[in-house]
């Protein structure tokens, strides 16, 4: 049975400075290109079956700059929707809602573009993500292009646990992660390596 590799999109300007980048589509800053092109000698991205992607802009040019040949735009594969917190840092939300967690308060309804949703619903879309590629992981490896919480969510799902408990997986930009199996149960075969 093959790996999924999960392949988090290089640094922006928005996660540079912690602000929530659900469906703002940034470009890569020159750091955040520098790490997706660091991540062509990857071991773990070579000879994969499949590759997928966001349909971001960030997670499709990380993959180029990465020599992934991208095989799908998975729309399930967006980061998460962060409704009226699009934009605003965790500090910022606090000043106005203190104790606030993401993981355990979730988002405020945002404009049309941001309507937000919950991570549940993130988790329902992951699972979507995962049923597509089971199937695909007996012919080997399968990778996905995308953001920092819908892979710690997608995460937590290939372990079985619920979609709050992605909040256990830090994920930094342009990192590779590996999620396996041993004895036929899910592990994380490796996690949030830098290039290199």
């Amino acid at each position: 049975m093959g790996e999924l590799i999960l392949l988090r999109h290089g640094e922006t300007e928005w996660s540079r400075a912690r602000r929530h980048t659900g469906r703002t589509d940034l470009p890569l800053t020159p750091r955040g290109e520098e790490q997706a092109r660091a991540l062509r000698g990857a071991a773990a991205l070579r000879g994969a079956v499949r590759v997928l992607s966001s349909p971001a802009g960030r997670a499709l040019r990380t993959a180029e700059l990465a020599g992934l040949a991208v095989d799908a735009v998975d729309p399930d594969l967006w980061e998460w929707d962060y409704g009226g917190y699009e934009g605003i840092t965790s500090a910022e939300i606090r000043e106005r809602r203190p104790g606030w967690y993401l993981w355990d308060d979730g988002v405020v309804p945002g404009d049309a573009e941001h309507p937000g949703e919950s991570v549940e619903q993130v988790g329902k879309r992951v699972d979507a993500v995962l049923d597509r590629c089971r199937p695909l992981l007996a012919s080997g490896d399968v990778t996905l292009v995308a953001h920092g919480h819908v892979l710690r969510v997608l995460t937590a799902r290939w372990l079985g646990l619920e979609p709050s408990l992605g909040r256990l997986f830090a994920l930094d930009t342009g990192t590779v992660s590996r999620l396996g199996d041993e004895h036929g149960r899910p592990v994380i075969a490796s996690w949030n390596v830098p290039p290199g």
